[in-house]
């Protein structure tokens, strides 16, 4: 069962796992289980996507329960009206706050894509971070240092590019542990070994938005999964 967070005759809001893909696609031959179907199967209702969250990435998603409402949430999406945040943790010590303004280019799939354009501009792309904790370990993963430092950072996106905050922070080269497209291969397979963590260490932690109906405003957060934790206690 898909953990709900909200839900009334309009919306549902559920906790996505990680690993588990949105809907279906063209990249996902083979593959059954979506929680798109997941969720229609569980409330017994069709359900309308209004956001996406990478497959690896878990967290908060909302799904309207109607065409109309889609269209208004959808809208709200596309305006900037609705507040996400996101929980990473990443190699190395971030600043304490501060703001990545960095166009990105769109990443095409050969299959997903294959009518895009193959030469497509960079498009604006700006994410906002507070750094909340850091730790320095005594291991030594890369071959240039004795110790690991990670940082666990809260981001803002206020743009919604594939890929944005897995992308900007490896652009700060403080890549995501986890990240086995834009990581650190070394960083990875120690949080695998020492931590067991086999997933991204990314999550849709909370969001924010104006019900289109009732005008309330919706906010929804989510606790810290324990993995997100391990690195950061005394």
């Amino acid at each position: 069962m898909l953990p709900i967070l909200f839900q009334d005759e309009h919306i549902v809001v559920i906790d996505k796992p990680s690993g588990l893909l949105v809907h279906r696609t063209a990249l996902a031959w083979g593959e059954t289980e979506f929680a798109m179907q997941q969720l229609r199967d569980q409330i017994d209702q069709h359900v309308f996507p209004i956001h996406r969250l990478d497959r690896p990435t878990s967290g908060v998603l909302v799904f309207a329960l109607n065409s109309e409402i889609a269209r208004k949430l959808s809208d709200a999406f596309a305006n900037r009206e609705v507040e996400k945040t996101y929980h990473a943790v990443v190699r190395g010590y971030m600043p304490d706050s501060g703001v990545i303004d960095y166009p990105l280019v769109e990443e095409l799939d050969d299959v997903a894509d294959k009518q895009a354009s193959k030469t497509p501009e960079a498009k604006e792309a700006i994410t906002e971070f507070e750094t909340v904790a850091k730790v320095e370990l005594p291991f030594k993963v890369s071959k240039k240092h004795d110790t690991s430092r990670f940082s666990l950072v809260k981001c803002k996106p206020k743009t919604g590019r594939k890929h944005q905050i897995r992308r900007h922070l490896a652009h700060l080269r403080h890549p995501i542990i986890g990240d086995t497209n834009h990581g650190d291969g070394r960083q990875n397979r120690f949080f695998r070994e020492h931590f067991d963590c086999h997933r991204l260490l990314l999550i849709a932690s909370a969001i924010r938005f104006e019900h289109p109906v009732t005008q309330e405003e919706i906010h929804l957060e989510l606790p810290l999964p324990e993995v997100f934790k391990t690195a950061f206690r005394d």
